[in-house]
């Protein structure tokens, strides 16, 4: 490792043990891989937030991509829990792909904003709420 990333992991670990030590949960936007998810625990953070626009891509190509790639999240959600790591995922989510996407093992919160203000664009941003909130409660 050279010492520039030496020193930028030092830099995240000290940011990280502040914020955790003024009380705020920290959460790291991390790609479904054992690296990253590992280097999130190394530097102290609470979540990782899975990086889901390869899932989204994959879910639009249809069911046998979307299963596909939702196994390796799954197997990513699996190995943060296995270290202690609660699990976020956000990016691209929408009504059709968190049909799929709300069974991942330990979910615990998912980044929707962009695709609810946008649908709320066109429903109104009450209903768009309700819908979200009914997909994800079941």
């Amino acid at each position: 490792m050279t010492s520039s990333r030496v020193a930028m992991g030092a830099a995240i670990t000290s940011v990280v043990r502040s914020l955790r030590n003024a009380g705020v949960r920290v959460s790291l936007f991390v790609e479904p891989e054992e690296a990253p998810i590992g280097w999130a625990k190394d530097v102290g953070a609470d979540r990782v937030e899975l990086y889901t626009e390869p899932f989204a891509r994959a879910f639009e190509q249809g069911p046998a991509a979307a299963q596909e790639s939702f196994r390796r999240y799954a197997a990513a959600a699996e190995l943060a829990h296995s270290l202690g790591l609660g699990i976020n995922a956000g990016h691209d989510l929408d009504l059709q792909n968190l049909v799929l996407f709300r069974t991942l093992p330990h979910l615990q919160e998912v980044s929707i904003g962009h695709a609810l203000i946008s649908h709320a664009l066109f429903v109104g941003l009450g209903r768009s709420v309700r819908e979200y909130l009914s997909l994800l409660r079941h």
